[in-house]
């Protein structure tokens, strides 16, 4: 697999894990970001590179700016993914 598909899809893996930790659907958050639900579901699967304003819509659909920040400034994406599935984890517990 060449790098850039697969930087795409661990990125995918980000955005969708940001969607799972603030409790929405693809349809839902697809209605808040006024895109189609197959876009979310290309975009968590990698299959669809996402736009700057896009991305930052959905990291305040998600609350999740603090993981777009880490993206952006190059933190790997799989310490990315423990920390929003630790932090996932601690709220079920709660």
């Amino acid at each position: 697999m060449n790098e850039r598909k697969k930087g795409t899809m661990e990125f995918g893996a980000i955005l969708k894990a940001c969607r799972v930790r603030s409790k929405m659907t693809q349809d839902q958050l697809a209605e808040k970001l006024h895109i189609a639900r197959s876009c979310v579901s290309k975009l968590e699967s990698g299959k669809k590179l996402l736009d700057v304003p896009t991305l930052v819509k959905w990291a305040e659909a998600t609350s999740s700016r603090e993981v777009v920040v880490a993206c952006l400034y190059g933190m790997d994406g799989l310490s990315i993914l423990q920390n929003v599935m630790g932090m996932m984890f601690t709220f079920w517990l709660i």
